[in-house]
């Protein structure tokens, strides 16, 4: 695990955004006249970007897709950022990461100025030399293009950076981008989900990540 360079992926990673994802797909779905009282039923919105998330979740066109999306920002940008917790842990684990002079960076597919406001709020901005996530109109949502951006814009070498995440789309986007993976149980992808992709390194809980780390 000796990588120079690790890059985190946000949500499902670094912090517990459950509540305030799902309460906002709700608010979103509620006013496309769909109604989904069981939060628990929309926790596969965590990870994934949201417009294909919508279209293939409930057959929107794109376009309904999208007013679907900005009414979740609606609430999200307001609200939703701040329901949301780090995971015992995270703080001890990033400091002591930079303490062993490695270089952090967070890459996520949520928009990058909700995802520098949760680092900021939440107090863990500090150890990240960048933040990299999304653009409103959509652009480097699908992690392949965000670690690729992210690569060039650091001129990190794949051989020495590491992205760890919780969903499959951060190993895809790791592993083709020529990264060793490391998929962590504890957020929200399956066991399966992660194992499938055949990531590096797998980690079941933060207590093993940061072992592993440390």
């Amino acid at each position: 695990m000796d990588y120079r360079n690790i890059l985190f992926d946000l949500d499902g990673t670094l912090t517990d955004p459950r509540e305030g994802i799902t309460r906002s797909v709700q608010y979103a779905l509620a006013k496309l006249d769909i109604h989904e009282p069981d939060l628990a039923k929309l926790e596969h919105f965590i990870g994934p970007p949201l417009l294909q998330c919508f279209m293939q979740t409930y057959s929107l066109s794109e376009e309904r897709a999208w007013d679907a999306v900005n009414h979740y920002r609606d609430r999200f940008k307001v609200t939703g950022l701040y329901e949301n917790r780090v995971f015992d842990g995270i703080d001890a684990l990033l400091a002591r990461l930079v303490e062993q002079g490695r270089t952090l960076y967070i890459a996520t597919s949520k928009p990058t100025v909700f995802a520098r406001e949760i680092a900021r709020h939440f107090g863990f901005d500090r150890h990240f030399k960048h933040i990299y996530g999304s653009e409103l109109d959509g652009t480097r949502t699908n992690k392949v293009e965000l670690i690729a951006h992210l690569l060039d814009e650091e001129g990190l070498a794949p051989a020495d950076t590491l992205m760890i995440g919780d969903r499959k789309h951060d190993l895809i986007g790791a592993s083709r981008n020529g990264l060793h993976g490391a998929g962590v149980g504890y957020g929200f992808g399956s066991r399966e989900e992660l194992l499938a992709e055949g990531p590096a390194h797998y980690f079941a809980s933060l207590d093993e990540l940061s072992r592993a780390l440390g």
